[in-house]
This record gives C-alpha cells, sequence and structure tokens, in this order.
C-alpha cells in the first residue's frame, strides 16, 4: 500500500503547523502602561464622570470590550481623516491602548473609581 504523503509533504506539513501554531496568541494582558497612557486614561475617565456619564460609559464600555481590537484598527483607518477635529497623536495613542485587551478593564476601573463618593469603602 502506497502512503499518501511523501516525505517532503509530511515536512511542509509539519512547518505549516509550526507556523500557525501562535497565530492567534495574544499578548499578556498585565502590561505596564507607560506615563502619557496612564495620564490619557485619567484625563479620559475624569472628563466621563465630571460630565455625569459615569453608568452609560461603564456600560458602553463592558459591552464593547470584546470588540476593542477592531476598534483600534478603525481608528487606524480613519486617523486621516479624524485628524480634523482631534489631536493626530492621541488618536493613535488611543489605537494603540485599544490593541490591548486590558485597557477596556482598566478604564472602567478607573471611572468607578472616581466616581465612588469620598470616604466610601471597597467591599
Amino acid at each position: 500500500m502506497r502512503s499518501l504523503f511523501n516525505g517532503n509533504s509530511i515536512a511542509k506539513l509539519a512547518q505549516l503547523r509550526a507556523g500557525l501554531r501562535h497565530a492567534f496568541a495574544v499578548q499578556p494582558v498585565s502590561q505596564p502602561l507607560t506615563i502619557e497612557d496612564a495620564q490619557l486614561l485619567e484625563r479620559i475617565a475624569e472628563t466621563i464622570v465630571k460630565r455625569g456619564m459615569t453608568a452609560p460609559a461603564t456600560m458602553f464600555l463592558e459591552s464593547m470590550g470584546p470588540m476593542n481590537f477592531l476598534g483600534s484598527q478603525a481608528l487606524h483607518f480613519l486617523t486621516p481623516i479624524i485628524d480634523c477635529a482631534f489631536n493626530v497623536k492621541e488618536v493613535e495613542q488611543v489605537a494603540r491602548l485599544l490593541e490591548s485587551r486590558d485597557t477596556i478593564t482598566r478604564l472602567v476601573t478607573l471611572i468607578e473609581a472616581k466616581s465612588a463618593p469620598k470616604g466610601a469603602t471597597a467591599q
């Protein structure tokens, strides 16, 4: 009985499997933020709390959390258009931050911490 695959095909198949092994790997969750990134997230959280949009923003961010990478790619694509209304450096910084999976949870945590009444204890 003759084999369906010769030695060369088996080697190519093994090489393909090795290449695809990490095709869908994601970055580690707990990457440290730079000072500029932390300041940007603080400003966003302060703005949301100051405008009284804590609950809607939290609900929106948590519901759209799984789509953060797609949002970052959309921002990269739309940067030339958004350039007219916003600072390009900050738009690119937000897009880069959204590529990390834990940015949304960090932002939600900041918003909740800033909106908590003074003197309240965490339970």
